[in-house]
């Protein structure tokens, strides 16, 4: 265990797409500064301080708050806080053929490891968010994992790649996801969001759709039919008591909506997890 750690996991069960092996949060790290090859996909989140950044490709980049660095498994690298400072990050390590795809496609490209995530505190809650249910045997879903590790990947490689190329709405729209994504449980104005982001919410709507390909309430709606999953999986809530938890109206209401976006009833979905628990 290293000192300073706030949250951390090592698994090793995969899916047919990956799996998320280890994941944690260091307070004042001092980094692998030797050259190592890791032998994983990782991405390294800079929450606090300096650091730099190096690998064989010859990319020499200095690390600060908000920036994200992908290490890839045959690349050697190093990394660790300048002198004189300390460092703290947050790490996620995964590995699976889907990622490889990404790789091959060029979506996560090793001259290219550094991106931008800010604000902190917004996307250190949406990388928890990946790993932050209790990983027992029998009830974890790596699949499920690897899915929200994508959704977050996606929105970091195209909103950091926009950013240094200063085109479009890419940017606000990532954060605008990770908004909606986080505390489910709360209510969120639309309209509201769409002014935090600089727009009217027609032109917000509309850049929404062109960037994730769904509309921003379904895309919220997704979330928290994802969280209900993780509800009726993990717990002994009924179908009111999700309902009155994610803010629907009324059971009915829940399980419609349920249906659309999971594909069965909550009911259906109950029955198959507790054939495979």
């Amino acid at each position: 265990m290293r000192p300073g750690n706030r949250f951390r996991f090592q698994y090793s069960t995969a899916s047919q797409l990956g799996r998320i092996t280890e994941a944690g949060l260091i307070r004042n790290s001092q980094g692998p500064h030797e050259w190592r090859t890791l032998g994983h996909y990782a991405l390294v989140y800079s929450l606090s301080g300096g650091a730099q950044y190096r690998d064989r490709n010859g990319i020499h980049q200095d690390i600060d708050p908000g920036d994200v660095i992908l290490l890839f498994p045959d690349l050697p690298h190093a990394y660790g806080p300048k002198p004189g400072q300390t460092w703290s990050e947050f790490y996620l390590i995964f590995d699976g053929p889907v990622f490889d795809l990404w790789r091959a496609k060029g979506i996560l490209d090793p001259t290219a490891p550094k991106h931008h995530a800010h604000p902190v505190d917004v996307w250190l809650r949406r990388l928890e968010q990946v790993v932050q249910r209790a990983r027992k045997p029998g009830l974890t879903l790596p699949l499920l994992e690897v899915c929200r590790l994508q959704d977050v990947l996606a929105e970091i490689v195209t909103g950091g790649a926009a950013a240094a190329r200063g085109q479009g709405p890419l940017p606000e729209i990532a954060r605008a996801c990770a908004l909606l994504a986080s505390d489910v449980d709360q209510s969120v104005d639309l309209a509201d969001l769409a002014r935090e982001m600089g727009m009217s919410y027609e032109t917000f709507r509309k850049k929404f759709v062109q960037v994730v390909g769904v509309p921003p309430a379904r895309y919220r709606s997704a979330r928290l039919l994802e969280r209900a999953c993780e509800l009726i999986r993990h717990g002994h809530m009924t179908d009111k008591e999700i309902a009155l938890e994610l803010g629907f109206c009324d059971e009915f209401h829940f399980s419609r909506r349920f249906k659309q976006i999971i594909g069965v009833p909550p009911r259906s979905y109950r029955r198959k997890m507790s054939r495979t628990a």
